[in-house]
């Protein structure tokens, strides 16, 4: 299932929203570094793909425009060990 990803800058987080619950990738900038914080998947939402396509939205961003990635959240961790593309 696709869904509409939305990378909100002003709360620097990339977000989907599923009818009233929100599942989110925060973020923060240091420099050209951009820091992976926290995954967050409301439990009803969970089993869809749904932090996987945040993780992948994220890490596109990241590549796409020059940043490092700091990956502090263990979701992200274990996203880039299964996809050693974007580990570069």
């Amino acid at each position: 299932m696709a869904w509409s990803i939305v990378h909100n800058t002003a709360l620097q987080r990339f977000q989907i929203e599923v009818g009233e619950q929100v599942a989110v990738l925060n973020y923060h900038l240091r420099g050209r570094t951009m820091i992976f914080a926290h995954t967050g998947v409301p439990p009803a939402l969970e089993g869809r793909g749904i932090g996987s396509a945040l993780v992948r939205a994220g890490l596109t961003y990241a590549r796409d425009h020059g940043y490092a990635i700091d990956a502090r959240c263990s979701f992200v961790v274990a996203y880039l060990r299964r996809h050693p593309e974007f580990a570069s």
